[in-house]
């Protein structure tokens, strides 16, 4: 029986997910268990694993984008294709009626619409009818399961194999069949049909570029929009109306900065209509229906005259670049240094070097000092530890420290949850622990998420001091420069001291300068005097 690959739901907040990676390639057998794809969301790498044994089958392609619950693919047995049964309805698969009722009347002379793992029904019967011996179609069980999903007609391929056997080689390099097959079905994949839903296009208007011209979502988005007339307003009508409260990003979740960047939709031009003003990705599709494209002479210059290798803005790096520039445009953010004396720091951590991590558990990093102090003075400083919600500022409960780590494709901030209630040991074996998983994309979603505060480190790289961006929904971070030789003053006495420079960036919509440099200013006491940090 056909199994369906799903894209996963990681967390209450996820909303969407990319694949970044098919790893078994269509018509593969897997065992259960094994990885089949990676996908991605804004806030961790995961691998998703065959909840059984079978044949690969891909619905959806890498860079798609799908809700949690949408089919991306299919585990059959030998020549199995799914079935109208075995599909059923997933949680966001909606009925032909449901995805046209806004774009054109039902009419019995229209193609009919449906998801692209239904095109088999009329492959099956003609290879039903073709008889035996000399007259029968000779190819092999993947020649037919290919030919069947990029509706190719088999009567129209060559075989180069044994006896002129026909291989799913020979069906991929034969055009595909025009996009309405026998059945006068369109192909269109779920998401496609999704998208098509929201902007309001007529799938039967679009050309696909998919597998056997299947219709794709961004086939959908790059459709030219159904144009709108405004409808004439008297004057008393428009007066009455009261003025819309400008909108931010802020207002914005993730699924619809991602659908207002790919429709090319300004969000503060977006009047929200979920909580608090919240611009949903609903809001973004409306407001590109009823939005004439931008006259090509307002539009920015394209690039594309530049000399130099070009690299795509996707995936992880996409994700940091969304969320750094939307920090620094949604927050009002100062950074103020601090230098701190790091003499008794060095002289415990040698003594705990001494002790050894086999009694210890880990030798702590300097790091996890910083991390440690940085956990005690939010115990004493909440308004530090706190996030805007809506109209309110909120003091939070719980004091979790994310630690930004530097991974291949970009940053990950894994977190330590209840910091302040752990041993210095506990959290060098915790950072030890997150830092492993975070390069070899292990983090689960539980470890990235609930971070209330954070710490970035540059100094192993010789920096003294920089300004850290803060990652929201956060109000503060800590940057943690390099340990340097310095002098220290004893009356009129020169002595040698070791330095670092603390640099904190800090919300100041939450927390006025005052308030910040004394948070501050307990972090740098606890460095200075770290046996408080053992207690």
């Amino acid at each position: 029986m056909a199994t369906r690959i799903l894209m996963p739901k990681l967390g209450l907040t996820m909303t969407e997910g990319t694949i970044t990676e098919w790893v078994v390639d269509a018509g593969e057998k897997v065992s259960k268990g094994s990885v089949v794809m990676l996908i991605e969301t804004d806030k961790v790498e995961a691998e998703v694993e065959a909840e059984a044994d079978g044949v690969v089958q891909h619905e959806a392609g890498v860079g798609d984008t799908l809700e949690p619950g949408e089919v991306v693919g299919w585990l059959l047995a030998d020549d199995e294709q799914p079935s109208e049964e075995s599909q059923g309805e997933s949680p966001v698969e909606e009925t032909l009626q449901e995805q046209v009722e806004a774009q054109v009347e039902p009419d019995s002379t229209q193609p009919e619409i449906i998801e692209t793992q239904h095109v088999e029904e009329n492959t099956q019967t003609q290879e039903s009818e073709k008889p035996l011996e000399n007259d029968r179609i000779l190819a092999s069980p993947n020649a037919k399961r290919v030919a069947k999903e990029r509706g190719v007609d088999l009567q129209q391929v060559s075989g180069t194999g044994p006896s002129g056997r026909i291989t799913s080689e020979d069906v991929t390099a034969l055009k595909a069949s025009p996009v309405i097959i026998e059945s006068g079905r369109l192909l269109a994949s779920p998401n496609a049909k999704r998208v098509a839903k929201e902007l309001g296009v007529d799938l039967r208007t679009i050309t696909g570029t998919g597998p056997g011209g299947r219709i794709t979502s961004e086939d959908v988005i790059e459709a030219p929009k159904p144009e709108t007339k405004p409808q004439p307003q008297d004057v008393e009508s428009i007066t009455e109306k009261p003025a819309l409260k400008p909108l931010t990003k802020t207002a914005a979740p993730f699924a619809a900065r991602k659908a207002a960047e790919q429709l090319g939709v300004d969000l503060e031009q977006v009047s929200g209509t979920g909580p608090d003003g919240r611009v949903t990705k609903q809001d973004v599709f409306a407001y590109s229906r009823t939005t004439a494209k931008q006259p090509a002479s307002t539009q920015v210059a394209s690039s594309t005259q530049l000399d130099g290798d070009r690299t795509p803005i996707k995936g992880m790096r996409a994700i940091i670049a969304e969320r750094m520039h939307s920090s620094l445009q949604e927050m009002a953010q100062l950074t103020l240094t601090m230098d701190v004396n790091m003499d008794r720091v060095v002289e415990l951590r040698e003594q705990l070097k001494d002790i050894g991590s086999e009694e210890l558990g880990a030798v702590p990093g300097y790091t996890d000092f910083v991390i440690a102090a940085v956990a005690q003075a939010l115990v004493q400083h909440p308004a530090a530890n706190s996030q805007i919600d809506g109209g309110d500022i909120v003091e939070l409960n719980q004091i979790n420290v994310g630690m930004a780590v530097a991974v291949p494709d970009g940053l990950v901030v894994p977190v330590v949850h209840g910091a302040n209630q752990l041993e210095l040991a506990q959290i060098a074996m915790e950072t030890s622990r997150l830092a492993d998983a975070a390069r070899n994309k292990k983090l689960s979603l539980a470890e990235m998420e609930g971070g209330t505060f954070s710490v970035t480190a540059l100094g192993m790289f010789g920096v003294d001091a920089f300004t850290p961006v803060i990652n929201p929904p956060n109000s503060g971070i800590l940057g943690v420069g390099r340990i340097r030789d310095d002098v220290a003053w004893d009356e009129d006495t020169p002595i040698k001291a070791k330095r670092m420079t603390i640099s904190l960036t800090w919300d100041h919509r939450v927390l006025d300068g005052a308030p910040a440099a004394e948070f501050a200013a307990t972090i740098k006491s606890f460095l200075e005097q770290p046996l408080r940090l053992l207690a």
